[in-house]
């Protein structure tokens, strides 16, 4: 779809949305996942798009998938740069190239249920996050690239969900047998 489709899309969603707020409100479609055996786990989306993650071998894996963890970053990394093309799109700028590389820095201690040295729990969590937005388009002023990243990154449901800290609920059903 060149940009001035995704333009006009964005524009009709727009439009549309000013008149119906309500209609903005939406369940997100669903992710499962079913463990394989072992490490291995298969994500599943309900229109039959499958992806297999899997640990290193250091932890028990294969080692031949890439990991939930990274599969969070690509999220991250992905979703940024989709915002940013739509915000881009939306304005009227023609992107030469655009990449986004999610980083993290984590301490595996936390996956295994570790402590530190004075017995506090090791946090699973990565401890921080950075996003590394490499963008050029021609005749188009660093400033105003800038700024395009900023406004993108701030309307980006993934980047937005971790610098928010979501609220999150956990649900157990214990199946039978």
């Amino acid at each position: 779809m060149t940009s001035e489709r995704v333009a006009a899309a964005l524009q009709r969603a727009r439009t549309v949305l000013e008149r119906r707020p309500d209609m903005a409100q939406h369940d997100d479609v669903p992710a499962s996942a079913r463990w394989q055996g072992a490490t291995r786990v298969i994500a599943r989306h309900p229109g039959g798009a499958e992806l297999a993650t899997d640990m290193p071998t250091d932890l028990g894996g294969s080692g031949d998938a890439v990991t939930p963890g990274w599969l969070f970053r690509a999220g991250l990394a992905s979703c940024a740069a989709t915002s940013i093309a739509l915000a881009a799109a939306a304005r009227g700028i023609a992107l030469d190239s655009l990449e986004v590389e999610a980083r993290s820095r984590s301490d595996t201690r936390g996956l295994l249920g570790m402590t530190d040295a004075d017995g506090r729990d090791v946090p699973a969590a990565p401890a921080d996050m950075q996003l590394l937005v490499r963008i050029a388009a021609a005749g188009v002023p660093a400033g105003v690239l800038e700024k395009l990243v900023e406004d993108g990154c701030r309307r980006s449901p993934v980047p937005c969900a971790v610098a928010q800290a979501t609220p999150f609920e956990l649900h157990v059903a214990i199946a039978a047998g």
